[in-house]
């Protein structure tokens, strides 16, 4: 398996990262390595040659009620899980450096297929994100994610993922 993020390093220069949103800059800069030593969430970086970071996304973990899910996905679960399990992606962000030259995208891609690889190991049978603004919210509906009016997150099951990484 071949991926363009690397794991997040003590040798990968965070300081400079902006991408112009305070919650996913002050993660990187103060709060990936604590959730890294926890196992709260896994971050995935792409360094330049200097080890600067263009670009980053966080994976971890999840559940989703299946209540929440539209009842065409829904009716194809077993009923016996109240929960399903998910990969969420929870942050992905660029470097104002770095926008407009399609990193987003190769970054989400990335995600993606690193999250489908997962699920054959643990059980995964979408991933999940959370937009933080109607921006975010666009870019994910870009690439097929659906929105779940009752949480106000957005999925995007592991078969499509399977269809899009071909």
């Amino acid at each position: 398996m071949t991926y363009l993020a690397v794991p997040l390093s003590s040798s990968h220069k965070r300081d400079d990262f902006s991408c112009g949103k305070d919650a996913l800059d002050t993660y990187l800069h103060k709060e990936a390595n604590q959730d890294i030593k926890r196992k709260l969430a896994a971050c995935f970086v792409l360094p330049d040659e200097q080890r600067k970071i263009k670009g980053y996304y966080t994976l971890s973990n999840h559940s989703i009620p299946a209540k929440y899910l539209p009842d065409d996905i829904r009716k194809k679960m077993p009923p016996a899980y109240a929960n399903l399990p998910t990969t969420l992606l929870g942050r992905l962000a660029v470097d104002r450096n770095h926008k407009g030259h399609g990193l987003g995208k190769l970054l989400l891609i990335d995600a993606l297929k690193r999250a489908y690889d997962i699920s054959a190991d643990i059980g995964s049978m979408a991933v999940i994100v959370d937009p933080l603004d109607d921006e975010a919210e666009g870019f994910y509906s870009n690439y097929g994610f659906i929105k779940l009016p009752a949480s106000g997150r957005m999925f995007l099951p592991m078969k499509t993922i399977a269809k899009l990484l071909g």
